[in-house]
């Protein structure tokens, strides 16, 4: 006889032990970062005088940059750094202000060795970042 408890967790334990697809995300520099193996980090600075999380603390480059090195020092894997705010009731704000805001961090994470991504909705901030 099976326990019937036992038969009712086998999927879920199977699950859990299967080992879990992995995938190469590859980065600039010809760099890559594994995922799907372990659960990654992503430290998020938001470069805007109106932000829900930080209330606009990062708005000065080295400031954001020392939190930049912080996140990496507590673990983060990656970066992601955003010039304009998607709180509700936020006003837009334009691509050139956007680069303004987040080129020298993008510029200042990248040398510390932090994967980067940028949070925007404009392809020319992206372009920018991309080219820093």
């Amino acid at each position: 006889m099976h326990d019937a408890g036992a038969l009712l967790f086998a999927p879920a334990v199977v699950t859990l032990i299967s080992p879990r697809p992995t995938y190469e995300w590859h980065l600039a520099g010809g760099r890559t970062m594994t995922l799907g193996s372990t659960t990654r980090v992503m430290g998020i600075l938001n470069i805007t005088p109106d932000s829900f999380s930080d209330g606009g603390r990062h708005l000065d480059p080295d400031t954001a940059i020392t939190a930049a090195r912080a996140m990496m020092a507590a673990g983060a894997d990656l970066l992601d750094i955003g010039g304009e705010s998607t709180r509700p009731g936020s006003l837009p704000v334009a691509p050139e202000e956007q680069i303004r805001r987040i080129l020298p961090v993008v510029r200042g994470a990248a040398a510390l060795g932090f994967p980067v991504s940028v949070d925007t909705t404009r392809a020319e901030v992206a372009r920018a970042a991309l080219d820093a």
